[in-house]
């Protein structure tokens, strides 16, 4: 029988099986390895359901998997919160949400935990999203479009969403932001880079409010 990627489905178990003892071994102590197991296999589910290109879905799961896991714990009180962590929503996690992410991590320095997600997750990160981004040497090399996910929602202290709709949960205590921001996704490189130019100004002004500079 074959699976996902094209794998039979004796080698995805054996993937999978790699990624849980690594990350049980990680999370040693915070969680349990069934629930790692879990973790590690509703992930690759979840990817595998809303991935256009399946060839490197055992790297992304096990990517995937230890960020779950990291908000899981901070969501449920189990690890040690150390600064503010912000999730950025859009569509389809391949544009806005990626560039604000992108841009955030670039100016905070390890200071803000940042996160990004897709109500719909699908397709790939255009070229000109990645080359506008590039011109002021902030790399999207490794992104990638994950689903929406509860724990990620509940971990974050402020969740900024780009045209998403209403399909982000919303809980008590967080802080929720719209930004009204243009759909780069198909736009020439001039557009593009007046929509990075946009969520860049956007992001130097929550980063100042989050650190209180």
């Amino acid at each position: 029988m074959t699976r996902a990627g094209g794998l039979p489905q004796h080698e995805l178990t054996a993937q999978l099986l790699r990624i849980t003892d690594e990350l049980a071994d990680k999370f040693h102590g915070v969680f349990s390895r069934e629930t790692v197991e879990r973790f590690v296999d509703e992930t690759h589910g979840l990817l595998d359901a809303n991935a256009t290109v399946k060839t490197h879905l055992a790297t992304l799961t096990a990517r995937f998997a230890k960020q779950r896991l990291h908000d899981y714990g901070r969501a449920q009180g189990l690890t040690k919160v150390e600064v503010p962590q912000v999730l950025f929503i859009c569509v389809h996690n391949v544009g806005r949400s990626q560039m604000a992410a992108a841009l955030l991590e670039h100016h905070a320095f390890g200071k803000i935990n940042v996160r990004s997600a897709g109500s719909q997750p699908s397709g790939s990160i255009p070229k000109e999203i990645t080359d506008a981004l590039a011109e002021l040497n902030v790399p999207l090399t490794q992104a990638f479009p994950k689903p929406l996910t509860d724990e990620v929602v509940r971990a974050a202290d402020v969740v900024v969403t780009m045209g998403c709709g209403d399909s982000c949960p919303v809980y008590p205590g967080k802080r929720y932001l719209d930004w009204e921001v243009a759909d780069p996704v198909g736009a020439p490189l001039h557009r593009v880079r007046e929509v990075r130019d946009d969520i860049d100004r956007r992001i130097r002004g929550l980063l100042s409010e989050l650190l209180g500079d």
